[in-house]
C-alpha cells in the first residue's frame, strides 16, 4: 500500500517542478522585456506535443513546452526560429525540460498562424539513449 502513496508523492512532486520550471521561464522573459533586453515578451505553456518526437521520459498528453512570442504581429519564421534556437542552445535546460517529461518545444506568435517545433531529443547530445 505504502508504494502507491510514493508513486503519487513522486507525480505530484515532478508536476510541481514542471509548474516551477515554467513560471521561472515567464518570469525571467517577463523581466528581460521589461529591462529592454528582449523586444518580445514571451510566454511558456504546456501543450500536447508531437507524438513524432516522444521519448521514454515523455509524459502523456503533455510533452509540447510551447513558446508564444506576445509580439502583437505575425512573425517571420526565422524569428521563430531564432527564438527556439535561444532555447535549444542551452542543453542544461533541455536536458531538464527532457527529464521533466517535455519532448517537443513549439514556438508561435500570437497573431498569425505560423509555427515551428522542435524534437528535444535532438538538442541533448545525450548519445542516442532517448531512442
Amino acid at each position: 500500500m505504502w508504494y502507491r502513496f510514493i508513486d503519487i508523492a513522486d507525480w505530484f512532486g515532478e508536476v510541481s517542478e514542471r509548474y516551477k520550471v515554467m513560471r521561472e521561464f515567464n518570469k525571467a522573459a517577463k523581466y528581460a522585456f521589461i529591462s529592454g533586453q528582449a523586444l518580445t515578451l514571451l510566454q511558456a505553456k504546456t501543450t500536447l506535443g508531437d507524438s513524432n518526437y516522444k521519448h521514454s521520459f515523455s509524459k502523456w498528453l503533455s510533452g509540447g513546452f510551447r513558446i508564444k512570442a506576445l509580439s502583437g504581429k505575425s512573425l517571420p519564421k526565422n524569428d521563430l526560429i531564432e527564438i527556439g534556437r535561444i532555447v535549444l542552445d542551452n542543453e542544461p535546460l533541455v536536458r531538464k525540460l527532457i527529464a521533466l517529461g517535455w519532448d517537443t518545444l513549439e514556438v508561435h506568435d500570437d497573431k498569425g498562424f505560423q509555427g515551428v517545433k522542435f524534437p528535444l531529443k535532438e538538442h541533448a547530445n545525450i548519445g542516442g539513449f532517448l531512442n
